[in-house]
């Protein structure tokens, strides 16, 4: 219980370059990335891959300056295939092989485009100031009433090769808990209800989804943590393993119904 309020402590400075928006959410969303794409590459080193990290770094602050300058979705396709060029060079050399590549873009796409879903449902919509907390309150409320419901009433295992400590009660409470409190948030912000339900309920679903893949890599590379940043959820990754998916899901949706 003490490690999980000192992590949830530890995300006040984000919760703060939220409120701010604009250059400080850019230059501090440039940081997280940066910084889990450096958790991510470095866990599949684990298996002797070798992934490009400045092709990454590269990319963290390209989307700096895209978000700053508000540049069109193209220049992010043309710096895309720049990147993949340039990448080719290490493996003609023979001082990197496709594995390595495939590690390296797949980084980029997993964890750079995803979470920059972040400040695009914050710029791209005329309440993204609001909307953008849905990410959130579905990701960490659906993490922390899976924890207790699991804790209390947890006996059948969800998926115990992946996560041996998820149970099938967890995830139902998880699911519970996210669409309550998103429903008591779109009271609140006068959100359709319809659509805050299905936020919250397939949103939760998601956010499971998106813990138990970042599980299942930990699993293969034969990590526990990703880093050691934040005390008792390791690093990063650890902590934004549902919000990395999340994100484009309320992103998304947002986009379909409510713009």
């Amino acid at each position: 219980m003490r490690t999980r309020v000192i992590a949830g402590l530890l995300l006040v400075p984000l919760f703060i370059l939220i409120i701010l928006g604009g250059t400080p959410l850019y230059i501090g969303e440039a940081i997280i990335i940066s910084i889990a794409l450096n958790e991510f590459y470095k866990a599949f080193e684990q298996k002797d891959i070798k992934p490009l990290y400045y092709i990454g770094y590269i990319f963290s602050i390209y989307l700096l300056i895209k978000n700053y300058l508000k540049l069109p979705i193209s220049y992010t396709y043309t710096l895309i295939f720049i990147l993949f060029l340039i990448s080719i060079i290490p493996i003609l050399r023979v001082k990197r092989n496709i594995i390595d590549i495939v590690v390296t873009f797949f980084g980029i796409f997993y964890v750079a485009v995803l979470i920059d879903f972040i400040v695009l449902t914050m710029d791209d919509f005329s309440r993204g100031n609001i909307y953008v907390w849905l990410i959130f309150i579905i990701a960490f409320m659906t993490d922390t009433f899976a924890y207790f419901t699991g804790y209390l009433f947890g006996k059948h295992k969800l998926i115990p090769k992946v996560s041996p400590k998820k149970t099938v009660e967890g995830s139902v409470g998880g699911i519970l808990g996210s669409t309550i409190i998103c429903v008591v948030f779109g009271y609140f912000f006068k959100i359709d209800l319809k659509v805050i339900v299905f936020l919250g309920f397939f949103g939760s679903i998601v956010a499971q989804f998106g813990d138990l893949f970042a599980s299942s890599i930990k699993r293969y590379v034969g990590i526990k943590d990703y880093g050691k940043l934040i005390p008792g959820h390791g690093g990063i990754l650890d902590r934004f393993d549902s919000v990395i998916l999340v994100a484009p899901f309320v992103y998304s949706v947002i986009n379909l119904f409510i713009k």
